[in-house]
């Protein structure tokens, strides 16, 4: 794993370390500070060309071309909005994306599966345990986003969402969000539809570079990918872990997010 990840500035496979402890600490106050942590070059460079190397000819030529229309909740209805509400204003979406059981044995998976990484987000996430998910299609997912294409603004369904950008674009890619937003006591839909109409005056940027995994508390945090320029995508690899062990899809599910169950 060594040649993967650069455990020398991110020791997450000495737990019992000082320096552990500290990077620990340090992702806490950021998630709790802005929302969200990212630690550039986690990956060494190598991996990220590797990583690159193999996932790129299968987006090129199997990946998914997943183009909707949606609101910022991802939900075709939610409890107490009626359809026309001003906050359920539709925005689109395009990417293109591979799933686990088309990358088998690659940089991506190897180090999904690593159990010191788990270990290290549970902690950050101060969860007792993290698990990869049962699922081969939703596990890990690979997407690229090309000239012209972005990811509109949404709501994450799950609280945390774990990523690393392999490849940036020439032009936009940026992540732009919106800090708690909302939160679980309050839906705040008076900021959510001055949000949607275009006020980005709370708004901020982060653009990672190749090699970075970042840690993005979602679930309350409005986002979006801001439009790709240019001829090289944006390819990044999400990484989804749960709670709770035994995780997976259902058919339904993965047909709207792959264009199939299995």
């Amino acid at each position: 794993m060594r040649d993967l990840i650069d455990l020398e500035t991110y020791p997450i496979d000495r737990p019992e370390s000082e320096a552990y402890t500290a990077l620990v600490k340090r992702c806490r106050v950021d998630l709790a500070n802005g929302g969200m942590f990212n630690l550039a070059g986690f990956l060494k460079p190598e991996a990220i060309q590797q990583a690159v190397t193999e996932v790129a000819p299968v987006l090129a030529t199997d990946a998914f071309r997943h183009h909707r229309r949606h609101n910022i909740f991802f939900k075709d209805e939610v409890p107490g909005l009626a359809a026309d509400h001003p906050a359920m204003r539709e925005f689109e979406s395009i990417n293109h994306t591979i799933c686990a059981d088309q990358i088998d044995g690659s940089v991506v998976t190897t180090i999904y599966e690593y159990p010191p990484l788990l270990h290290f987000l549970a902690d950050t996430m101060e969860k007792e345990n993290l698990h990869t998910m049962d699922d081969p299609l939703a596990s890990v997912n690979v997407m690229a986003t090309r000239d012209g294409e972005g990811l509109s603004w949404h709501f994450d369904q799950s609280e945390f969402t774990t990523t690393l950008m392999l490849q940036a674009s020439e032009e936009g890619g940026d992540l732009e969000y919106c800090s708690e937003l909302r939160s679980a006591d309050d839906p705040n839909l008076d900021g959510i539809v001055r949000l949607v109409n275009g006020d980005n005056s709370a708004n901020k940027f982060c653009t990672p570079t190749p090699g970075t995994l970042n840690v993005f508390r979602g679930v309350n945090t409005p986002h979006r990918v801001t439009t790709v320029g240019g001829s090289r995508d944006r390819i990044m690899t999400v990484l989804c872990y749960y709670e709770q062990s035994g995780v997976s899809f259902s058919d339904e599910m993965r047909v709207g997010f792959y264009g199939r169950a299995s």
